[in-house]
């Protein structure tokens, strides 16, 4: 696989961006709301390197992307939080969840709007810029989508336990712990097992496609790019 130096410079960085924000909004919001874990043990921060996890966000991705994988996805080190020591914990998990994916949107959306500045940008770095905002915008759109399907432990399971009655709510959140299990099974297992009998079974892929495909047209329609 040929990936150039070119290739790292403008989907690293969009991608690191996008994971450090949205892991410092789950931190702050909870920070905000009562609990202050998060921002005791200094993951309510902008630097990357605190929110990086060595597998989930980066030899995760790099094995999918090698096994022509249908879908590629992974995760940065989870931000800790008490949900007990919430002002109001039920509702507040719901406010603490959304806030990375809502962020993740806020991204997009400046990524769009930035393409209106590019006429001014030097004429030699153009190009780079446009294709950082181009893949900033992709990627942050995806990480919304993507963390609001609604299983455990991603933002829009969290959204899900937080808002349903609790007796679906319990059995939902005791999913938790096979959250990456389920993912892995219906994003890459199922797929692959599909296609050894001639079956596409990669339906969940095709609805995240389609879904971030109508987010990423809503996005430049409303900063004045459609």
């Amino acid at each position: 696989m040929n990936v150039s130096l070119y290739d790292l410079s403008v989907w690293v960085l969009p991608l690191v961006i996008a994971i450090t924000f949205h892991e410092a909004a789950h931190g702050f919001v909870a920070h905000r709301l009562g609990d202050d874990t998060a921002w005791q043990l200094g993951r309510v921060s902008f630097n990357p390197l605190r929110h990086i996890d060595p597998f989930g966000t980066l030899i995760l991705p790099a094995m999918l992307l090698f096994a022509h994988s249908p879908f590629l996805f992974g995760y940065a080190k989870p931000v800790p939080v008490n949900f007990r020591k919430l002002n109001n914990p039920k509702l507040d998990m719901v406010w603490v969840a959304l806030a990375g994916p809502v962020t993740n949107i806020l991204l997009a959306l400046l990524a769009a709007l930035a393409f209106h500045a590019l006429p001014l940008a030097p004429a030699n770095s153009g190009q780079w810029i446009f294709d950082n905002l181009k893949n900033s915008l992709l990627i942050n759109v995806v990480l919304a989508v993507f963390n609001m399907m609604p299983i455990p432990p991603l933002d829009g399971g969290r959204v899900a336990v937080g808002l349903l009655p609790r007796p679906l709510a319990l059995p939902l959140a005791r999913l938790e712990p096979f959250g990456m299990l389920i993912l892995i099974a219906i994003l890459i297992l199922l797929p692959l097992a599909g296609s050894q009998f001639g079956l596409n079974l990669d339906v969940i892929s095709a609805i995240l496609r389609t879904l971030t495909g109508y987010v990423i047209k809503a996005v430049l329609f409303l900063t004045g790019n459609a």
